[in-house]
């Protein structure tokens, strides 16, 4: 059987990855920014396409629409892993190669901060282009609709639940980018990406860098429309990404520690 056909072992996996992020987190910082700013824009990208799912499946059952929106949000994941970006959520990562040894945590820390902001520049970005383009009046309003009503489910929640539904949306991100590692063709590593960014989305659970893009799109459609008494604010929108964060960072470094424990530090020199 042919190397690109034979799955690496689980524990092969770790190694590889590791490797790939030490290089992230030494990239300098120019190209680090450019490609924060597209992983913005390509995780908005799959918001915007869950979106217009939603928007056409009012009038079927609720887990068959979600079931849609998140296949279909799995776009903004294919474009980070195959067209080459830096994403916040997915660096989270970064906690395996620290624990090896290979990133220092000042340098894990300097690529997470500069990658957190260039995605929420390039969400801003996308979600202010998209607005200009009047996506939300097709359908004959059904997109902006269901932006509006999936905003707004995301600032109702107590903090410590969003903290905890963010803790679970990375930890399926991170399972995501995990599995598509071991893909050696684009199919294979698109059909390991696809069920874990599916659940979370199908789920309803917390992304940060997706709510860059959902909430402030959400923000600019309502003032648009000239609602100054919209249930979102900028300060309902600060309230979601401070406790979403925190749990996407908790989530994403359980699953690299976990697999660094399990795997990568077993084969590390004078472990048993």
């Amino acid at each position: 059987m042919s190397k690109a056909m034979t799955a690496p072992a689980p524990g092969d996996i770790g190694g590889e990855l590791f490797e790939t992020l030490k290089g992230k987190a030494t990239l300098g910082g120019g190209p680090m920014i450019m490609l924060g700013v597209m992983a913005g824009v390509y995780i908005g990208l799959g918001g915007l396409f869950a979106i217009v799912a939603l928007a056409g499946a009012q009038d079927l059952p609720y887990g068959v629409g979600q079931l849609m929106a998140g296949a279909v949000f799995a776009l903004g994941l294919v474009l980070v892993l195959i067209a080459g970006a830096e994403l916040f959520t997915g660096n989270m990562l970064f906690a395996g190669p620290v624990a090896t040894g290979q990133v220092s945590l000042g340098q894990a820390a300097r690529a997470l901060g500069i990658v957190y902001v260039a995605n929420f520049v390039g969400s801003l970005l996308l979600a202010a282009v998209v607005l200009m383009a009047n996506v939300h009046e097709a359908g004959d309003g059904a997109v902006g609709r269901a932006a509006l009503l999936l905003a707004e489910g995301k600032v109702d929640n107590p903090a410590l639940s969003m903290f905890a539904s963010g803790l679970l949306a990375n930890m399926l991100v991170c399972l995501a980018v995990w599995m598509a590692a071991a893909g050696r063709t684009v199919s294979q590593k698109i059909a390991g990406l696809l069920l874990p960014v599916a659940a979370f989305v199908a789920m309803g659970l917390e992304h940060s860098i997706a709510n860059m893009y959902l909430l402030p799109y959400r923000w600019m459609v309502q003032t648009a429309a000239g609602e100054s008494n919209g249930v979102l604010s900028l300060v309902s929108i600060m309230g979601n990404l401070v406790p979403v964060t925190l749990g996407n960072m908790l989530g994403g470094a359980l699953i690299a520690l976990a697999y660094w424990y399990a795997y990568v530090r077993q084969a590390s020199p004078g472990r048993n």
